[in-house]
């Protein structure tokens, strides 16, 4: 007697169960894969959120900057045209005795019978012209403006006589050096 065992319908039942736990298996694995992908491209999407609002306080935050350096250079512009203004009114302040210390040394060493027709000064030179009766006075004049102690030995440029007789005359002097300091 012989007996048979059949193992083959309990071998296919078990494939079977396998294949089916393994494709279950497979659409977990590929459902947790899908889930998992999802929330990491959420994560890294508001991850570039959070990025693109830190970028954008940036950039404001350097525009603000940007005008705040912008009124920084204005005030520094308008520093500088203040300063400038301020040593334009120094050396006014400073050239006022010495201008009238000059003055008042033209005044006291002019001769008479010369009278002066123009004065310009340029920097520390004073240019003269005007007008004498006679050479002799001319020459006088010349000694007398360099006896003075606000200017130098003058330079006589040229003479000429006048159709009235008198003697027109051009001269430039320098003013001393302790004048024409600035503070």
């Amino acid at each position: 007697m012989s007996i048979e065992i059949n193992l083959l319908p309990w071998r296919e039942a078990a494939r079977a169960r396998r294949g089916k736990h393994f494709c279950y298996a497979l659409g977990l694995m590929a459902l947790l894969g899908l889930g998992g992908g999802f929330l990491m491209s959420l994560y890294y999407a508001e991850g570039l959120d959070g990025q693109q609002q830190r970028n954008d306080y940036l950039q404001r935050q350097s525009r603000l900057l940007d005008q705040e350096i912008g009124q920084v250079r204005e005030y520094e512009k308008k520093r500088e045209q203040m300063l400038e203004q301020i040593e334009v009114f120094t050396a006014l302040q400073f050239a006022r005795p010495q201008t009238v210390q000059v003055l008042n040394q033209l005044t006291t060493s002019l001769q008479e019978g010369v009278h002066y027709t123009r004065l310009e000064r340029q920097q520390d030179t004073l240019r003269l012209e005007g007008l004498a009766e006679i050479n002799r006075q001319v020459s006088d004049q010349l000694r007398s403006l360099e006896a003075t102690s606000a200017l130098e030995i003058p330079v006589l440029s040229e003479v000429e006589s006048t159709a009235e007789g008198y003697r027109r005359f051009a001269l430039s002097v320098a003013q001393h050096e302790a004048m024409g300091e600035t503070p």
